[in-house]
Formats: C-alpha cells, sequence, structure tokens
C-alpha cells in the first residue's frame, strides 16, 4: 500500500521499521512532474529492492534566481498515480521549509567535476544538487539510488559525492528514455511549443550523429563536437550552451577519446534549455 508522508519523521519511521525487518531499500529521488524515464528507475529498484521510495521535492537551492523554479512543472496527484502503478511503497513529498528549516546553513559542495558542463551556465547549481542528494540519502536510508543517464553530470557527481564521504550507498545510472522520435523525455519538454517541439528534435539526431562518428572511428574531441555544434546551428531556433567531450569519471575535457568519455549537449530551444547526451568506452 503505497504512503505519501510529508515530514522527514515520518519518513525516518516507517524506513526504520522496514530496516529492522531486514528490508532493502532503492530510493528514487525526483523533483516530480513523473514520466517513462522516472518510472524506467522505480521499475529498476522493484526489480532490486524489497521496498521502494520515491521523493518528489523541487529543490529550490539548485535553482538559480533567473530560472524556473516557480513555473516548474507539477502533478502530485498525478505522480502518485504513476506510483502507486509501479508498486512504490513510500512517497517522500517535503515542503521547502521542511528541508531548509530557518537559519539553515550547511551545504555540501564539491570541486572539480561540477566546473565544466552545467556547471558553467548553472554555477550554484551542483551545490543544490549536492545538498539535497545528500539529505534525502540521510532521511531514505537507502541501499540502492537510482539515476538517469539523461542527467549525466549529476549522475557522475552523485558517484564521486557517494565515494569521496564513504556513503553505504550503490548509485545505479539507467539508461536515457526517449520519445518515438527520439527526444529525450524530461518534464521541460512541456514548456516547447509545436515548432519548438520540433525544432528540439536537432538534439537527438546530434548526438546520434556524434555516436555514428565515434563508431566510425573519431578520437579528436574538437574535430568530434566541432562537427556536433555545426548540426546543432542549422536549427535556427537552436542556441548552443555547451557541445563537449568530457572524462565521464571526473568531467575534465580531453583532446582524444580514451576510457570511459562523456559527449554531452546543452542547447536553448527558444526559452527553454534541454540537455542531452551519450557515454562511450574507447
Amino acid at each position: 500500500m503505497l504512503k505519501t508522508v510529508t515530514k522527514v519523521c515520518e519518513a525516518r519511521k516507517i524506513i526504520n521499521e522496514w530496516k529492522k525487518e531486514g528490508f532493502t531499500v532503492g530510493f528514487v529521488p525526483t523533483m516530480g512532474y513523473l514520466h517513462e524515464g522516472h518510472m524506467s528507475l522505480v521499475k529498476k529498484a522493484r526489480e532490486q529492492n524489497d521496498k521502494v521510495v520515491v521523493s518528489i521535492f523541487v529543490n529550490p537551492m539548485q535553482f538559480s534566481p533567473n530560472e524556473d523554479l516557480d513555473k516548474y512543472p507539477r502533478d502530485l496527484e498525478a505522480d502518485t498515480k504513476l506510483c502507486e502503478e509501479n508498486g512504490v511503497d513510500l512517497i517522500i513529498h517535503p515542503q521547502p521549509a521542511e528541508m531548509y528549516p530557518d537559519g539553515f546553513c550547511s551545504f555540501v559542495d564539491m570541486t572539480g567535476p561540477t566546473k565544466e558542463l552545467c556547471g558553467k551556465s548553472r554555477p550554484i547549481h551542483f551545490r543544490g544538487v549536492c545538498t539535497v542528494v545528500n539529505k534525502l540519502f540521510n532521511i531514505a536510508q537507502p541501499d540502492r539510488a537510482y539515476f538517469g543517464q539523461k542527467d549525466a553530470q549529476q549522475l557522475s557527481i552523485i558517484k564521486r559525492m557517494v565515494k569521496d564521504l564513504n556513503m553505504p550507498i550503490e548509485i545505479i545510472g539507467c539508461p536515457i528514455i526517449r520519445e518515438k522520435d527520439g527526444l529525450a523525455k524530461s518534464s521541460r519538454n512541456k514548456y516547447l511549443n509545436e515548432e519548438e517541439r520540433r525544432a528540439a528534435l536537432i538534439l537527438s539526431k546530434t548526438i546520434l550523429m556524434g555516436k555514428q562518428l565515434v563508431e566510425n572511428g573519431e578520437r579528436n574531441a574538437k574535430v568530434l563536437c566541432d562537427a556536433m555544434r555545426k548540426n546543432i546551428e542549422t536549427e535556427p531556433l537552436a542556441k548552443i550552451d555547451y557541445a563537449e567531450a568530457v572524462d565521464f569519471d571526473t568531467i575534465e575535457k580531453i583532446d582524444t577519446l580514451k576510457g570511459t568519455v562523456l559527449v554531452a549537449i546543452a542547447v536553448y530551444i527558444g526559452s527553454t534549455r534541454l540537455i542531452d547526451n551519450f557515454i562511450v568506452t574507447v
């Protein structure tokens, strides 16, 4: 029976009882407005754990003042229905004041992997991500936590944080889930009008082109990324934030594709910023 709680103490009480009974806990942290991408994480958690916990919390700490916190889509009723249909045991849905009470002044920060890619254009973003995920891990006490590869830099950063801070949690990355036409599923796709939705396909087309270049033997990161930028520029509504190749573990720029490589793009379609990527082992 699915339960929804809004207080940290309520969540802890339920999870502590599970732990006493020897149940394993799989955790999927989200900002809500759930879709098939989130449910792919839930299904994996369901396969690998006795209990599944989903958090739904639009985290104000990871939004800059000029970003879309207020208009970020929310639909708790639909989210709850999806969770119920997919076997979730507990939803943690705190309010901001519960997560960040008066006087809150403790943060989890990181250097290195947060500097490139989304860290350049969203400088406070990953401090907010690391802080809230750390808090949610402390609340949910999971054995395993599940993150989508669409947010590949975030996945890399969470893996690093867990390793650096000796957290006894297995971090599991799950593949990107796409629409039938290739667009990566994202809550922000809701912002696109009909014309922008068509234009947004330039992201997945460019990712596919990049993959093919690598499969055909391209190993020069600059040549690869220049070709991807050129392809994005064929779409008039697209404005490039970045198109880069980095080491997946360190998120440092590379000259030559070697080891585990993240090739990532961020593109504005109108005023909506979308991301996509592929990870390849060379």
